[in-house]
């Protein structure tokens, strides 16, 4: 069972740093899963790690997602987008993901915002500054995750070697 719950583990872990970059998977969350199953399989007694730090990295992980959800949106109002703006950064976004891997996400949400910005009639500049503060702010969101989960991700490779 032990073995089992590991291994499970260590999935999630995977999935949590890819979905850093992949908005459909919850990164952060997922690798803060994955490292829950290894503390279980040690019946809650790591050795490396503590409650302390489970409790810690548990916050930051739902820190860091919320923040990811709106650090494009703060960045995009610092440079001044519009609402079109942001709505088609949101869906550059999504569409980036399928049809321009792996940087769909950055390349989709700079690209929407900035044919959202052109739709609500700005001109050149407005429009290039409202895509920047999207593509700053979308940059700065996979940054923080990422880094939570690989945090995460020491401890549990930590937690494995003798």
């Amino acid at each position: 069972m032990d073995l089992l719950l590991i291994l499970l583990g260590a999935g999630f872990l995977l999935a949590g740093v890819i979905g850093c970059v992949l908005p459909v998977l919850p990164g952060p969350p997922l690798s803060f899963l994955g490292l829950l199953l290894l503390w279980a399989a040690r019946d809650w007694q790591a050795g490396t790690f503590t409650g302390t730090h489970v409790l810690v990295l548990g916050v930051l992980a739902a820190l860091v997602t919320a923040l990811d959800l709106l650090l494009p949106v703060w960045g995009a109002k610092r440079y001044g987008a519009s609402r079109t703006g942001l709505w088609g950064s949101v869906l550059g976004m999504f569409v980036g993901i399928f049809f321009i891997p792996p940087f769909g996400l950055l390349v989709g949400a700079f690209l929407g915002a900035l044919g959202g910005e052109f739709l609500a009639g700005k001109g050149e500049r407005d429009a290039l500054k409202a895509a920047w503060g999207v593509f700053v702010g979308t940059l700065a969101g996979i940054g923080l995750k990422l880094a939570v989960s690989i945090a995460i991700a020491v401890l549990y490779i930590r937690e494995l070697l003798p």
